[in-house]
């Protein structure tokens, strides 16, 4: 058989040959004194078996580590850590749809600051009345942000400290007041008068048990240099006030 015929007889390109040929998996016939390669039926067989491997899933290096052994001694080693992989895959996949679900099952809809957990977006729904303010959507995204990097512990403390502070009476007035203090400094110089009132205001509204370990404000911290950065001069003073009146309760 020519090239073109092999790769017909086994359903594959004559450009896949090739390729095994290179990496070492299929023995080129010598070739015969016409100049052309001649294949038997051994390499037929042999490529209907790299087929049928890499059909099951089987990367290239692990097809030539079986065809290595004699009577394919590892395969069923082999294949029994492709179905563990696949089992591991199948479950990830798994839980990827039921957090869609949940998603797309979301009261209301999904928030603007995208695919969250149901209990952010069930927190985000509780400040609907603060959405006009700049402020205000700026929390939303960093809680956005800090629900995506903090580990399960530091997230289920952060919703439930927030969730309990915006129910309790009076919460989410507070919040609302906080946030409008903060707004009317976005074109503010930070020696603003106002500063140390936002700065009380906001305090007033963070639960103190969303800080369970003493704050450690470190000015040259790389995060919180972008984090003040993003904030107008006044509105980032403000919030370091915030931090360091917390501070100061924690001595």
């Amino acid at each position: 058989m020519r090239i073109g015929e092999l790769a017909a007889a086994v359903g594959v390109t004559t450009r896949t040959v090739r390729h095994y040929h290179h990496q070492g998996l299929l023995p080129e016939p010598e070739r015969r004194p016409n100049g052309y390669r001649e294949y038997t039926l051994r390499h037929a067989v042999m490529l209907a078996r790299i087929r049928r491997l890499t059909e099951l899933g089987l990367g290239l290096a692990e097809v030539r580590d079986v065809l290595a052994e004699d009577a394919g001694k590892d395969l069923v080693e082999v294949l029994t850590e492709l179905d563990e992989d696949l089992a591991r895959q199948e479950a990830a996949i798994g839980e990827r749809r039921a957090r869609l679900r949940a998603l797309l099952e979301t009261e209301g809809g999904l928030p603007d600051e995208g695919p969250v957990s149901p209990r952010l977006a069930a927190l985000f729904r509780d400040m609907a009345q603060l959405s006009d303010s700049p402020m205000a959507a700026k929390d939303r995204e960093m809680l956005a942000l800090i629900e995506t990097t903090a580990d399960p512990e530091g997230r289920e403390r952060l919703m439930g400290a927030l969730g309990s502070a915006l129910t309790r009476p009076g919460g989410k007035e507070r919040a609302l007041a906080a946030y409008a203090l903060l707004d009317q400094l976005a074109d503010a110089g930070s020696d603003d008068p106002r500063v140390d009132e936002a700065a009380r205001a906001l305090a007033d509204c963070l639960p103190r048990d969303l800080f369970p370990e003493p704050l450690d404000i470190d000015p040259g911290d790389s995060f919180l240099r972008a984090f003040f950065a993003d904030f107008a001069p006044a509105q980032a003073e403000a919030i370091r006030r915030t931090l360091r009146i917390l501070a100061e309760e924690q001595e």
